[in-house]
């Protein structure tokens, strides 16, 4: 059992911030990225809305800010270990216990910005097709459907940023969503409708998602006139929202009906030494600069308490 001062659970924009500060306040934290470095910011193509960093010639992109953060973040003492939690017993500690598949750390503190994860539409033919047409990152799967037709399902920031995006490499994209109008706000609306490429169909919601081996079509069902009809398209790109990556965290810390863990404004868990940050908690905003306040908030709030404790 390898024990630690600090764990950061998640290498997200909270994680990576808290741990920042964390190492700058000496306490050498270890952060469990779990599988993917950076969360889901390492899957944004291009990042135009965080304060400080706009430059119109070469906007950052989401690997670009991880990579600056992680360096930064190692640069005053913060440790790394790529794994994947699979068990915690926050409830009898300090210190707390932490489960990976490869080790097992207790922890004098812990700092959970586990993040989210992207929704599925669950419907026939999607899980399928996962890999073969179905897609969840336009940044990541976008270069395979060059010169092809694809379908975005979603109306809000991220069907709105990806479908732009998507447009880079596909003739045409058709953003489908179940209502007469968009959730995403307004300057992404404007270049949405302003793109030739992307076209919109309103009440409508996919029944299946078929094809031969890849995907060459879907089924539609348009809520108002209840029609139904199939329409041609190589690939479907899913963005219809998120949930908490808190299942392991289920009878260790008070969540809310949907699964977040429930902070108070001082980023405390219901838990005494265990903070939360970004994604994991906030189902509201869930932007980069919102989960960096997050995190650093939570390590403030951490190292006070540590240091209190020592007297």
């Amino acid at each position: 059992m390898q024990k630690e001062r600090v764990v950061i659970i998640g290498s997200g924009p909270a994680g990576l911030s808290a741990a920042i500060y964390i190492a700058r306040a000496t306490l050498n934290p270890l952060v469990l990225t779990g599988t993917q470095l950076g969360g889901q910011i390492s899957l944004t193509s291009e990042v135009e809305n965080y304060p400080g960093l706009f430059n119109p010639e070469a906007t950052p992109t989401g690997p670009e800010m991880v990579e600056i953060m992680q360096k930064q973040a190692a640069h005053f003492g913060a440790r790394y270990a790529y794994e994947d939690v699979t068990e915690v017993n926050l409830k009898d500690g300090p210190p707390f216990t932490i489960k990976t598949h490869a080790n097992t750390y207790q922890a004098d503190a812990v700092i959970v910005s586990a993040g989210a994860s992207p929704k599925h539409l669950g419907v026939p033919g999607e899980t399928e097709f996962v890999g073969r047409g179905v897609s969840y990152c336009g940044t990541c799967d976008g270069f395979f459907f060059r010169g092809k037709e694809v379908v975005v399902v979603g109306g809000g920031d991220s069907a709105l940023e990806e479908s732009i995006f998507l447009t880079k490499f596909a003739t045409k994209v058709t953003i489908v969503h179940r209502r007469d109008e968009l959730r995403a706000g307004a300057a992404l609306q404007n270049r949405a409708f302003a793109n030739e490429k992307i076209h919109f169909i309103w009440d409508t919601v996919i029944e299946s998602i078929e094809g031969d081996g890849l995907v060459n079509c879907v089924q539609l069902h348009n809520l108002k006139t209840g029609e139904r009809y199939e329409m041609a398209a190589d690939g479907v790109f899913v963005f219809i929202g998120h949930y908490p990556n808190s299942q392991f965290l289920i009878g260790q810390l008070a969540m809310d009906e949907h699964g977040y863990v429930i902070t108070d404004e001082f980023m405390r868990t219901s838990v005494t030494g265990v903070y939360a940050a970004g994604e994991i908690q906030d189902p509201h905003y869930r932007q980069i600069a919102t989960s960096v306040g997050q995190g650093v908030a939570a390590a403030m709030q951490l190292e006070r308490w540590l240091s209190a404790q020592e007297g």
